[in-house]
């Protein structure tokens, strides 16, 4: 089994692929890929993704576009003025109320330009750049990562997309925290694997 710094390593070659960025995948399915790692990494990862970030573009002109799935929802929150009454709904009620609201709000399950996390994501993804979606475990359990990668499959096209799970992939189910089994989801590729 290849350690965190291992597997991390390989993405910069995986992602510098031409066929890679040109979403051409098994098959040329879409390029929706997982890179999936132990919870207790999650520090490491990000830090990884800070730098491979700049890597890329000083020294091949790729752009990777991250999406902090907690930060977009915060974003969109108070963009359409719910983040203080959340912050206000939570003092009186309990989480899962919130949680409920929340999901409402953004509309999580619907479709298209409904879906308010779907839709920033494309509206903010240029056709040139790599999507990284990161903060997975820190939006859990209001955003599901299963449920944005159904919905973005709809709707991006045209650029790869590489979500960072902390759990297990085995190819058809996400384990979040390796705990917490998501739902089945098997359109994406394992971006590297562990062995």
């Amino acid at each position: 089994m290849k350690d965190i710094n291992q597997r991390l390593s390989e993405i910069k070659d995986k992602i510098s692929d031409k066929s890679f960025r040109e979403n051409k995948g098994l098959g040329n399915e879409i390029g929706f890929y997982i890179f999936d790692y132990n919870p207790e990494d999650e520090i490491k990862v990000r830090e990884h993704v800070k730098t491979l970030k700049r890597e890329m573009k000083r020294d091949s002109n790729i752009k990777i576009k991250e999406f902090d799935l907690y930060e977009v929802m915060l974003e969109v929150l108070e963009e359409k003025g719910y983040l203080q009454k959340n912050f206000e709904m939570e003092k009186k009620s309990d989480s899962q109320r919130v949680f409920k609201a929340t999901e409402r709000t953004l509309r999580l399950t619907s479709q298209g330009k409904d879906n308010k996390i779907v839709q920033y994501i494309v509206d903010n993804t240029a056709d040139d750049e790599i999507v990284f979606l990161t903060g997975v475990g820190k939006v859990w359990p209001i955003i599901r990562s299963h449920t944005v990668l159904n919905n973005l499959h709809k709707a991006v096209e045209n650029v790869p997309v590489v979500l960072f799970f902390p759990g297990t992939y085995d190819g058809q189910t996400l384990i979040l925290f390796d705990e917490i089994k998501d739902d089945n989801y098997y359109r994406a590729f394992k971006l590297v694997d562990k062995y």
